[in-house]
């Protein structure tokens, strides 16, 4: 079984520059392959999956193939329990984008529907590994799970690889030995971080801060009138939104531009606004020292880099300014450090 490795396969794509992205096995080139292919849902890429993927990718070098990353959507916990879809780390573009930049050459979105949940383990094998991808080497996570039921499993994957000609290469999702922690790399134990406001502790085993994403929309202007102009985001369905709170973190503006993408230190409220009685959550961020972006209508990213406060409800407008003066100093000095 392959170790966890960080940082030991440099990416051989610059952020920003595409990968071949195809939606369904019907999108894969006749003449493509054979190839190397990782699988798994991927969302967050955190640490965890950067190893499967990074063990994929110098796997593919050693064999001189390209390296397919299979994902799905949406994801498949909302199809086969239909009101269950977790918070999402990521959006599907934003995925494509971290697993290029490992060094990927092609990501796979299968549309998961309730007939591909019916696949036994066999016909997962034959109808995408064999006759889409002629895959050679499957890299997966050691608890990596397929077909109806998940009734298959790296054993299962191991034994058909036998008979068909591919070899399989499975990686402990342990964390490395002498860090400070008691879980796995999961999208599951980040998304129960983010729940509970812990940002800090979530970019640890994700290796960058926690996103958000959505278009900017006007919200009730009050922010700019207190001489702190906010972004108001209406975010993606099913986003993971950190608790209620204040936090450091940095507002990404052209993020549909990867080349033209900027981070400006921001402070960043999620809530309702308790001291003008607000009752619709919303996220709103305020690029520090920044007054001049009109950013209406565009699509932008909020990262998080650590929880400030909790949301409270002051007794004065006055009050409220001065601490918001006390966060934007503390999200300044977060952020500088970082």
């Amino acid at each position: 079984m392959a170790l966890l490795c960080l940082e030991q396969i440099p990416s051989n794509h610059k952020a920003g520059i595409p990968v071949e992205r195809w939606h369904g096995t019907a999108e894969v080139p006749q003449d493509f392959g054979p190839s190397v292919v990782t699988i798994g849902v991927f969302d967050g890429v955190h640490r965890g999956h950067r190893a499967v993927v990074r063990t994929a990718v110098a796997k593919g070098r050693e064999l001189g193939l390209p390296t397919v990353v299979m994902t799905f959507d949406p994801h498949p916990s909302e199809i086969v329990r239909p009101g269950s879809h977790p918070p999402l780390l990521t959006t599907q573009r934003h995925r494509a984008e971290l697993l290029a930049a490992e060094g990927v050459d092609a990501v796979l979105v299968l549309p998961f529907s309730l007939d591909m949940s019916r696949w036994s383990p066999a016909e997962f094998i034959d109808t995408v590994l064999v006759e889409s991808l002629r895959a050679r080497a499957v890299v997966v996570g050691a608890n990596f799970r397929f077909g109806h039921r998940a009734a298959g499993n790296v054993a299962a994957l191991q034994e058909a690889g036998g008979r068909l000609g591919f070899e399989v290469v499975p990686v402990s999702l342990q964390a490395p030995e002498g860090e400070n922690s008691d879980h796995r790399f999961s999208s599951t134990r980040v998304r129960a971080l983010v729940a509970e406001g812990g940002v800090a502790e979530a970019a640890g085993l994700l290796g960058r801060p926690h996103r958000v994403e959505g278009v900017v929309v006007r919200g009730d202007q009050r922010g700019r009138e207190l001489g702190y102009p906010t972004a108001n985001v209406e975010t993606v369905p099913f986003a993971a939104i950190p608790a209620d709170g204040v936090y450091a973190g940095w507002l990404v503006t052209d993020v549909d531009k990867p080349e033209k993408a900027f981070r400006h230190p921001a402070a960043v409220s999620i809530g309702t606004n308790p001291t003008f009685d607000g009752t619709e959550r919303r996220v709103e961020a305020y690029a520090l020292d920044r007054d001049d972006l009109d950013l209406y209508g565009t699509h932008v990213a909020v990262e998080f880099a650590a929880r400030i406060r909790d949301t409270l409800k002051f007794d004065s407008v006055e009050a409220l300014l001065d601490r918001m003066a006390d966060d934007c100093k503390v999200a300044r000095e977060i952020t500088d450090a970082a």
